[in-house]
């Protein structure tokens, strides 16, 4: 019978793991100050929010952009009516500020739709800059927010 043999790598492999976990088995100590809060503040929402009519122009072009590319229609915005906001910071004070507005948009097929729609303190690309989210009722393709846009609104 032929004895087992493994390759150098694997044997290094294994002493290592071995290794590591015998220094594992000490006593578990707590984070020194250089460990503790080092880069990890958490987050520090001021609620800043913008006014719900400098959201306008960034819904106005997303909607073009979702309605030409993936649903292969030509409707636009035109503009903009009644918008006023319903609700900011509707939960806890812990939770991401958010400004929630709704009013009426008037499209490019001369129907007048409502849309809500929320601004998001740090909710931009990457967490820069504040972000919009918004659904036109009617409009909501993917049921992304149904029904009737319901959990676009707080």
């Amino acid at each position: 019978m032929r004895a087992l043999t493994l390759p150098r790598s694997f044997r290094l492999a294994a002493v290592l793991g071995l290794l590591c976990g015998a220094l594992s088995l000490g006593e578990a100590r707590a984070a020194n100050p250089l460990e503790m809060n080092f880069w990890l503040s958490g987050p520090r929402y001021d609620g800043r929010v913008t006014d719900c009519d400098k959201a306008l122009p960034t819904i106005s072009t997303q909607f073009w952009e979702k309605e030409s590319s993936f649903w292969n229609s030509s409707l636009k915005i035109t503009g903009f009516a009644g918008v006023r906001e319903i609700a900011f910071r509707p939960w806890q004070s812990d939770n991401i500020p958010r400004r929630y507005c709704t009013g009426q948009a008037m499209l490019n097929d001369g129907k007048v739709r409502t849309v809500h729609f929320s601004i998001i303190e740090d909710g931009g690309f990457a967490g820069f800059g504040q972000g919009v989210e918004w659904c036109v009722v009617g409009l909501d393709r993917n049921w992304a927010y149904n029904p009737a846009c319901r959990a676009a609104k707080p």
